[in-house]
């Protein structure tokens, strides 16, 4: 009894000792130090309930953050690490964070920066860098980024952005959505998942200025056509879509279908004024042969007369010189190999049609007594 209430008790310290090694295991994806730069107070990572987490990082992937403050000298930042699920979801959070004030720190990547503030994405992680005078610093975020990528997950990221038109659009301006709730927040329409996320959906939104107004556009690509059209039919028959008075309960809304994407305008006041957006927007499922074609192109009466003639002198030719070669063959096989190869005496069988008294002998046919009595 006493050995069971011993076991009973150890039990528990080694059950929390697991679970208090967890976010030990989760550490080490920020750096001690980088560049000149160290952090005083020791990283660790913080792992989110699904139910505590807010919606909007639900609908990203969200699976956990990591704080550290780095130091050199006077000069502080706080760096917040985001971990997501996957590269997409990544991206989403980075453009939800993401305010028009930043811009560009590096060409053609994914980080961008303001005086206080800078956000850095690389594969499924993101680094929010807050501070003072940030721009300077460009090169040692680079270094940090470089050092935390080695412990990413990387992988595709969406590629909706480049379907968005370019004339108008207001730079930066694009989010990349993939729940109800952060699409509520950039295109609101209803607060339920009115899009069809639950059905493989994902959108991008952007605002756009036409004709001195300030337009909001959204494109959804679906899993199929047949999904895309569905859910057009839908919208059409709960929000009256392309009618310039709408529905009574929200704003007018214009959309149109290519295939697998629906592009949707909100704010604008006619249906030409939509088109403007809308006509620019096209699928990226694009139907191509590579392969080399056949084109079948019927030969004048005249020329089917003459190859008929060529082709039919062609196969007698052949079949002479096949008749002289074989012919030939046998001839000169029989002269120096009498009755070894071809008609031999004692496989040749003769039909007799007893038309004379004499007997047919098949050595006469190859004077095969005469050459055995010589």
């Amino acid at each position: 009894m006493t050995v069971k209430i011993i076991r009973h008790f150890l039990v528990v310290p080694i059950f929390l000792s697991f679970f208090a090694a967890i976010p030990a295991s989760a550490q080490g994806i920020l750096p001690v130090s980088f560049d000149d730069w160290s952090s005083k107070t020791p990283t660790g990572t913080t792992i989110a309930s699904y139910f505590e987490s807010s919606p909007v990082l639900q609908e990203y992937g969200f699976v956990a953050e990591e704080k550290a403050t780095y130091s050199r000298g006077n000069e502080t930042m706080m760096v917040t690490l985001y971990r997501m699920n996957d590269p997409s979801g990544a991206y989403g959070m980075y453009s939800y964070l993401r305010s028009p004030d930043m811009v560009h720190l590096n060409e053609g990547g994914h980080s961008v920066i303001s005086p206080e503030r800078a956000l850095l994405l690389t594969g499924n992680l993101i680094l929010d860098v807050t501070g003072k005078d940030l721009q300077k610093y460009g090169r040692n975020l680079d270094s940090l980024t470089t050092v935390v990528s080695r412990k990413s997950e990387q992988g595709p990221l969406p590629t909706l952005t480049e379907h968005l038109p370019v004339k108008g659009f207001v730079d930066r301006s694009d989010k990349y959505v993939l729940g109800p709730v952060a699409l509520n927040q950039f295109f609101p329409v209803s607060v339920d998942d009115w899009l069809g996320f639950s059905h493989g959906a994902e959108a991008e939104v952007a605002k756009y200025r036409v004709d001195g107004r300030e337009l909001n556009l959204l494109i959804a690509d679906f899993p199929t056509p047949q999904v895309a059209q569905k859910k057009l039919v839908d919208l059409e028959q709960t929000y009256h879509l392309n009618h310039p008075a709408g529905d009574s309960n929200g704003p007018a809304l214009f959309a149109k279908r290519s295939i697998t994407m629906l592009a949707i305008v909100s704010g604008a006041r006619t249906q030409a004024e939509a088109d403007q957006l809308l006509n620019q927007v096209q699928s990226g499922a694009e139907v191509t042969w590579n392969e080399p074609t056949f084109q079948f192109k019927e030969p004048s009466i005249g020329a089917m007369i003459v190859g008929s003639i060529v082709g039919a002198g062609v196969l007698c030719m052949f079949a002479i010189i096949a008749g002289i070669a074989f012919g030939g063959l046998r001839l000169v096989v029989k002269r120096y190999f009498p009755d070894k190869v071809f008609d031999r005496s004692s496989t040749m069988q003769v039909l007799q049609l007893g038309l004379g008294s004499k007997p047919i002998n098949s050595e006469d046919f190859y004077g095969i007594e005469q050459n055995r009595r010589k």
